[in-house]
């Protein structure tokens, strides 16, 4: 599936995305968790 027809695909059907959605250079997290995103961000307590 080509990165346009994803996009469309998504575009239909907003169930299909799960938010929130943070990406970086090197991960991509769905979801909120404050905790996970708190470690990824290297910002834990």
């Amino acid at each position: 599936m080509t990165e346009e027809e994803q996009l469309r695909l998504l575009a239909t059907d907003g169930m299909l995305v799960k938010r929130p959605v943070l990406v970086a250079d090197t991960f991509v997290t769905t979801g909120f968790k404050e905790k996970d995103w708190l470690e990824k961000l290297g910002l834990e307590e």
